[in-house]
């Protein structure tokens, strides 16, 4: 039997596995398993080891006041199977399709993204106080490495920028970019209003390279250091 083969059989006694369970109303031990399935114990126990761990099947407490070690009893766990696949970018794509839909569009996709930016910086630390100017690109930065983006901070003829070197939605913003850009670009911004950030996100210029945008940053300072307030 192929290394191909043996995995095929393991996921179909997997399965066998949790069909007992499933189709069981009460809990059952390993070897009860084990018998209906026709594997030995060893090999449930395996399987329940992923299950369980899977969030499918959980262990039952049994009676302890009986003499010697207690067996382990398990049951399948109700509800839709955890494991089962996703398709988050068709809902990404659906989402997208209603912002595009009616007047203002960029409009939409930049407030969408600012609440989610608001959301993630007041989250992270928001309320703290106001950032001074490296904290808050430093913050920024994280955040959008932790969103996936694989930022890098630049000095392009002495103006401070932060180049995207991954986008976490590449093949709607290749096709959509019109609606995803300014969801990403309202996103640094309201990150940077939670902050209470002395820099600002002006404008987020995508694909200036096959693999980079760049967000371009400003200070929202006068010459005098007084905070000047944009729109």
């Amino acid at each position: 039997m192929t290394r191909q083969d043996d995995g095929k059989a393991g996921s179909g006694r997997r399965r066998a596995v949790l069909g007992v369970l499933k189709d069981t109303a009460a809990a059952l031990s390993i070897s009860e398993i084990a018998e209906q399935v026709g594997v030995h114990p060893n090999t449930v126990r395996f399987h329940l080891e992923t299950l369980t761990e899977n969030g499918q099947v959980e262990r039952v407490e049994t009676d302890r006041h009986a003499p010697g070690r207690p067996p382990l009893f398990f049951r399948a766990v109700q509800g839709m199977d955890p494991t089962g696949p996703r398709k988050y970018r068709l809902l990404a794509e659906v989402l997208v399709h209603s912002m595009a839909s009616g007047p203002h569009p960029r409009a939409k996709a930049i407030a969408a993204g600012r609440a989610w930016g608001l959301a993630q910086g007041t989250s992270s630390g928001g309320e703290a106080g106001d950032a001074d100017r490296g904290d808050a690109v430093h913050r920024l930065v994280e955040l959008l490495d932790e969103i996936g983006f694989a930022p890098e901070v630049r000095m392009v003829v002495g103006q401070r920028q932060i180049g995207l070197r991954h986008c976490p939605f590449l093949e709607l913003a290749a096709t959509r970019s019109e609606i995803v850009c300014p969801v990403h670009l309202g996103l640094m911004q309201g990150a940077m209003e939670a902050w209470h950030s002395p820099v600002a996100v002006d404008r987020l210029e995508p694909f200036v390279e096959p693999d980079l945008c760049v967000a371009h940053l400003s200070s929202m300072e006068s010459p005098e250091g007084v905070r000047v307030r944009r729109s």
